[in-house]
């Protein structure tokens, strides 16, 4: 009996660890950690049906989806400065940047229902700047 106990609440905090909608700040500086261009969160990790909404704390920002799963449809390029909210339905790993600092490495990616099955494909993508490179293969570790 305990064992189930025991598993079920294993169960219910790994479950919950994925679970909640998010918001995602783009900012011009992180408070905290003082990286400039950046977002608030730049790993992700998400229970497919749930939404993530970006919202821009300083002009100049939009999101571009680079890469998702197979068979998943990018959306269109964010303009500069609009709020954006994306529904993530397909489990896997997604890539985004915004696209007038992503030579500076403003990037993030979100990880939908622990899927990881694609992570090869996006630690292949080709990105712009070297700093993107870099990020993406520093989040990717931690996927």
């Amino acid at each position: 009996m305990k064992k189930i106990l025991f598993t079920l609440a294993i169960f219910c905090f790994a479950t919950t660890a994925y679970s909640a909608d998010v918001t995602i700040e783009m900012l011009n500086k992180n408070k905290e950690t003082k990286q400039r261009m950046v977002y608030s969160q730049e790993l992700v990790k998400i229970d497919a049906g749930k939404t993530i909404e970006w919202l821009p704390t300083a002009k100049g920002h939009n999101v571009e989806m680079l890469a998702g799963p197979d068979g998943y449809e990018l959306p269109k390029k964010t303009k500069l400065n609009d709020p954006v909210s994306i529904k993530f339905d397909k489990p896997g790993i997604y890539l985004y940047q915004c696209s007038p600092h992503a030579a500076l490495g403003m990037i993030g990616i979100v990880v939908v229902g622990g899927d990881t099955s694609n992570k090869d494909a996006i630690a292949k993508l080709k990105l712009t700047g070297s700093k993107s490179k870099k990020k993406r293969d520093k989040l990717l570790e931690g996927v």
